[in-house]
């Protein structure tokens, strides 16, 4: 099911009314009945995996608990991490080892014969996976007690507002709010319908009207060159943003509507002085998982600097591969790797500009800064973005303009049915979302607009309405980029 589906909007309010209406020690009945059902509307069959993966944390979880002695819980935490990890790999990666070890054996003349595995990937079977994992090795190591409720920790791993696509939440900031009596509350409701009016305004408006032109290019990539390829490349890294921080954002309203609290996932990331900066800001739950699960486990930055430096590119690698099995995303996270690899290489040189330009202006230092980190971030979204290594390649062969494009840019789209009004139209929708972002430095927006009058108010409805009515694309309903992670 997808948020942005007139189904959604049938089951949201249902499940809500309900939920307020049935005593405390049932609702977590109806969560995992509607979690169970909002997932098997993909595809039924897959319900079992999350089943496997529940029962089996379940069992390792509760196991490990009765065990003092952390040797002697290992077998029981590697039975999780074997039974969550096979699953992820036979389901996402498979296909991918089996085609790459081909390729290696055919440089020798070794005959392989390769097996493929003919299966869609499950939708959201990262996220939740590395939810589950999280919570066992939490338990492994004493830092969260193991759930003794079956049915409260299934509707953890399978809570609907962030299943499929994040925000990645740790067992000890979630699972003891299914414990609690959550009251309707008119402030909280509101809350939680602002933060969905948002995100589905971002995914609906600005990421679908985004795409159109993102994906007319990237999947014809041969016929364009030069600026539209910048155009289209900037584009997606405004619709990427839209598009996840919208569901983010629809995942944690919903949430909140019914009392639980998720954690944010974004803040402002295109607003960020550096890369470091980039990673606090852009998909946090995730990021953070790596940094506590990966990157400090390897040894973080309390190691020899050569071991440092392997420790962050090991760290974002696999970060590039936990987004899909495709080598471009490998090149993009290695992108982010090396990106901060540089800047601890060159960061006294470059604290030594940055006074310089400071005392000249603070502003244009700063300026500067998130420009900079800005068109790192769009090069390696090139990456991220093409359809495979070739057509990323093909970008950056081809990404710099003549000066002949510039006379006739109104017309280097039409194939794909824009005009430059279409164009001009995405231009101000991202306009009106760094204005938004720019606003919300300084606090919570709607919390501001509580002291603002109600004809203001109701403006800023009105306005997000009308767009999501009159501005979105007709012709279909997108799915969520990070659906297929």
């Amino acid at each position: 099911m997808l948020f942005n589906s007139l189904h959604f909007l049938a089951f949201f309010p249902i499940v809500i009314i309900a939920y307020f209406i049935i005593p405390q020690k049932f609702r977590w009945i109806l969560l995992l009945a509607a979690s169970y059902y909002f997932y098997m509307c993909w595809k039924v069959d897959y319900i079992i995996l999350i089943l496997i993966s529940t029962l089996i944390d379940y069992l390792c979880s509760n196991k490990m608990s009765k065990i003092e002695s952390k040797a002697k819980r290992k077998k029981w935490l590697y039975l999780s991490l074997i039974s969550n990890l096979g699953i992820l790999f036979g389901f996402k990666y498979f296909n991918f080892f089996s085609e790459n070890i081909q390729l290696i054996f055919n440089q020798y003349n070794i005959l392989y014969e390769v097996p493929f595995f003919n299966a869609l990937l499950p939708v959201g079977i990262s996220f939740y996976t590395f939810q589950t994992l999280s919570y066992t090795i939490d338990v492994y190591n004493n830092k969260t007690q193991a759930q003794k409720h079956l049915g409260v920790f299934a509707v953890y791993v399978s809570f609907f507002p962030q299943l499929v696509a994040g925000p990645i939440e740790r067992s000890n900031h979630l699972l003891p709010q299914f414990f609690e009596k959550h009251e309707f509350s008119y402030s909280r409701v509101k809350s939680g319908l602002q933060k969905m009016l948002w995100g589905f305004y971002k995914k609906i408006v600005i990421a679908d009207n985004l795409a159109i032109l993102v994906d007319g290019v990237y999947n014809n990539i041969d016929n364009y060159s030069g600026i539209a390829l910048i155009v289209a490349t900037i584009f997606f890294t405004f619709q990427i943003y839209c598009d996840f921080s919208g569901y983010s954002d629809i995942a944690i309203g919903s949430a909140r509507v019914m009392g639980f609290e998720l954690r944010e996932n974004f803040k402002r990331p295109y607003f960020s002085k550096s890369i470091q900066e980039f990673w606090q800001r852009w998909h946090i739950t995730l990021s953070s998982w790596f940094k506590d699960y990966l990157y400090i486990p390897l040894g973080g930055n309390r190691v020899i600097k050569w071991k440092w430096y392997y420790n962050i590119i090991i760290t974002f690698l696999l970060s590039g591969l936990w987004h899909g099995a495709n080598w471009t995303f490998i090149i993009w996270g290695g992108l982010h790797g090396s990106y901060l690899i540089l800047a601890i290489i060159f960061k006294t040189r470059k604290n030594n500009i940055s006074e310089k330009i400071k005392s000249f202006s603070p502003i244009l230092n700063r300026l500067l800064d998130v420009s900079i980190t800005f068109i790192l971030v769009a090069f390696a979204w090139i990456f991220f973005r093409a359809n495979n290594l070739t057509d990323a390649l093909y970008v950056l062969n081809n990404i710099m303009p003549e000066l002949s494009e510039y006379s006739n840019f109104g017309t280097q789209f039409r194939g794909i049915g824009l005009y430059l009004n279409d164009i001009l139209k995405c231009l101000l929708l991202i306009i009106l979302l760094i204005g938004f972002s720019t606003y919300e430095r300084s606090g919570n927006v709607w919390n501001k607009l509580q002291k603002k009058s109600k004809l203001i108010r109701w403006v800023l409805y009105y306005f997000l309405i009308y767009g999501l009515l009159f501005l979105a694309p007709h012709s279909t309903i997108n799915n969520f980029i990070y659906f297929q992670f």
